[in-house]
Order: C-alpha cells, then sequence, then structure tokens
C-alpha cells in the first residue's frame, strides 16, 4: 500500500511536488512532514531549526 499523489482540492500531482520541494529548499537543521489520509497527501509541515553556535564548539 501506497501513498497517492492524487488531486486534491484543485491540487494535481505536480503543485503536490513543488510544495514539498519547496518546503526541502535550503533546510539546514530541521524535517518535512507529510500527512497521509485516505492514501492522500493532505498536509505538508517544515520545522526549522536555527543553530546558534557550530557543532562541536564549547561556550565558556
Amino acid at each position: 500500500m501506497s501513498a497517492s499523489l492524487r488531486s486534491i482540492d484543485g491540487h494535481d500531482e505536480a503543485t503536490i511536488l513543488r510544495e514539498i520541494q519547496s518546503a526541502l529548499r535550503d533546510l539546514r537543521y530541521g524535517a518535512v512532514e507529510i500527512t497521509v489520509h485516505n492514501a492522500q497527501v493532505v498536509q505538508i509541515e517544515r520545522k526549522e531549526k536555527f543553530r546558534l553556535q557550530q557543532p562541536g564548539q564549547k561556550s565558556g
């Protein structure tokens, strides 16, 4: 069983893929979550984290 990119609320497959690409664009740290309901993509959520110091650096 797999999720479909069928048209939903007037959005076709190409539009959904563009939205996923847009959510991933310039994302350095974080996650993109794709929610599927009844085998259709219904939500794309982007969570971004901002690192205030470089990994491995110690403050103090």
